[in-house]
């Protein structure tokens, strides 16, 4: 009978399998420095300045994506996670990047389209 071989309080070696325990904090924390909270901050303001730069409404953007006003002030306050279909129809309709959009990358200028772009859209 093989007992558990304890590396650390959340990884455990168990019959040569390593059981990794993730409690909800440890992910938060792991996440918010992989990621950086500031790049989320940063994505909800470039989707509000692309609008407010073109003189756009919440309402105008609602409508293009089929949404309410509130859904999308919500996508706007970063109240609501942004679908990957709306990321890509707002990279569309501001002629960016998802990235740019995303905060990965501060060059606005979209990636050149592959030759079969018409069968993946």
């Amino acid at each position: 009978m093989a007992f558990p071989v304890i590396l650390f309080p959340f990884l455990t070696i168990k019959q040569n399998v390593i059981f990794v325990k993730i409690t909800f904090c440890f992910a938060y924390t792991f996440l918010r420095e992989l990621f950086g909270k500031g790049r989320a901050n940063k994505m909800y303001k470039r989707i509000r300045d692309l609008r407010e730069d073109r003189d756009f409404l919440q309402k105008d953007l609602a409508a293009y994506l089929n949404c309410t006003q509130v859904c999308y002030s919500h996508y706007e306050m970063g109240r609501r996670d942004i679908p990957s279909g709306v990321l890509i129809r707002l990279a569309a309709f501001y002629g960016t990047s998802i990235d740019y959009l995303l905060g990965v990358t501060d060059d606005p200028r979209p990636y050149p389209r592959p030759q079969h772009a018409h069968e993946i859209i």
